[in-house]
């Protein structure tokens, strides 16, 4: 398969990028044989809707997104120069040779278990550094950009950027669950840190886990410099009340409200 030609920025018009994973339109269609909901129409209906990017983690028991739906995604995606396609998973399983196949504008590396019920914690440096390092490598000399799932932690970031990832994904799961009580602004602030210890080595800056309607807003409007979030189980869920074109645009305009001028 020829590589899928990489849009210049994930950055449009100065604001932060939505890449609709879509990792539960494919659990539901698996739950029988008839292949409805369609994997690639909900593609194709986020994107007609404002979307800038798909985002699919394929785990090796397929138990959501199947090597098909890659591939799948991968030939919808040549129709849309201008749309960046996000494959994440663990490098250390299935996700490289999925990456060598397809050759996606960003590979987002994560460290699950084979069996995780869902991505929960960031790499750790120094212990995964040596066996990251010539994944990184190959991955970047294939032409794919490099994002590596982080804990909001500025040492780990930094080690990040040694090991020469392009970008780091701030799970954020810790501030989803944070938001609305007592703890938000002193958990708010660790992203804060991490996020200018980033941006300072150098480093571009993804997130995404848990991140919603209600509280994407307040992360984008404090954490400087977020160039995409990724956003699936909350997004598909809206989804399925609102209907895909209306729950991407009220998406996005909570991304626009995260950027509008103080009044």
């Amino acid at each position: 398969m020829n590589p899928l030609v990489a849009p210049e920025s994930s950055v449009h018009g100065g604001r932060t990028a939505l890449s609709v994973n879509l990792n539960k339109v494919a659990l539901l269609r698996n739950t029988r044989h008839l292949g409805i909901p369609s994997v690639t129409r909900a593609a194709t209906f986020v994107l007609e809707a404002g979307a800038q990017g798909i985002t699919v983690h394929p785990r090796p028991d397929e138990r959501h997104i199947r090597s098909a739906d890659v591939t799948d995604l991968a030939a919808l995606l040549q129709a849309w120069p201008h749309i960046e396609f996000n494959i994440e998973g663990n490098p250390f399983h299935n996700l490289m040779e999925v990456i060598r196949a397809v050759r996606p504008h960003q590979a987002t590396f994560v460290p699950d278990t084979v069996g995780q019920f869902t991505s929960d914690h960031g790499w750790t440096f120094p212990d995964d550094a040596e066996r990251l390092r010539p994944l990184i490598e190959e991955t970047r000399a294939l032409g794919v950009r490099v994002s590596l799932f982080m804990d909001p932690i500025p040492d780990m970031v930094r080690a990040a950027r040694d090991l020469g990832a392009d970008r780091v994904e701030l799970y954020t799961e810790a501030y989803a669950s944070a938001w609305g009580t007592p703890r938000q602004a002193e958990v708010l602030d660790r992203y804060v840190r991490t996020a200018q210890t980033a941006l300072s080595v150098g480093l571009g800056i993804n997130a995404g886990h848990d991140l919603n309607r209600d509280n994407l807003s307040d992360f984008l409007r404090a954490v400087p410099g977020v160039q995409e979030v990724s956003i699936g189980h909350a997004l598909i869920a809206d989804a399925l009340e609102l209907g895909y074109t209306e729950t991407v645009r009220d998406y996005q305009r909570c991304i626009q409200r995260a950027f509008a001028p103080a009044r």
